[in-house]
């Protein structure tokens, strides 16, 4: 599958979030079968770490077979990873990180920081950012559009 095959599956569960922010998250193993896919739920379980990256990659690990790691294995995520994300996905052992709009606000894989290329880490993962940009900040923008006052 090629990125932007990837980041249209977190954009079909990012459309699932129902009242929280319309973000979505896949993982990819190996082989490039899906093994999981999730959006935010903090609203809809009432827990600040229901971020749909994590879920994704909670659900990843129980189907995947190798415990916990998540090697080999391609996150694909519809706004830049914030710093709890990407310090989940290095721990996880994922391989590449594909992800849509750019978060210059908590964005930690290269806007506001840069977690998951730190030198000082044991494991720094691939990272693709920008594919179907504009889609998926469409998706965010419209969310927040029906939120702010008029």
């Amino acid at each position: 599958m090629d990125d932007a095959a990837l980041v249209r599956a977190a954009l079909a569960a990012a459309r699932e979030a129902g009242p929280d922010v319309p973000i979505g998250a896949a993982v990819f193993g190996p082989d490039g079968a899906l093994l999981a896919s999730a959006h935010n739920a903090r609203e809809e379980l009432g827990d600040p770490t229901a971020h749909a990256e994590v879920l994704a990659l909670r659900a990843a690990a129980r189907v995947h077979g190798d415990g916990w790691r998540l090697e080999g294995c391609t996150l694909a995520v519809t706004v830049e990873p914030c710093t709890m994300c990407a310090g989940a996905l290095v721990l996880a052992r994922v391989a590449r990180v594909v992800f849509g709009a750019w978060e210059p606000r908590t964005g930690a894989v290269g806007s506001l920081w840069d977690v998951v290329r730190d030198r000082r880490l044991n494991h720094r993962p691939e990272v693709v950012g920008g594919v179907l940009e504009a889609e998926c900040a469409a998706l965010l923008d419209a969310f927040f559009a029906g939120h702010r006052d008029v």
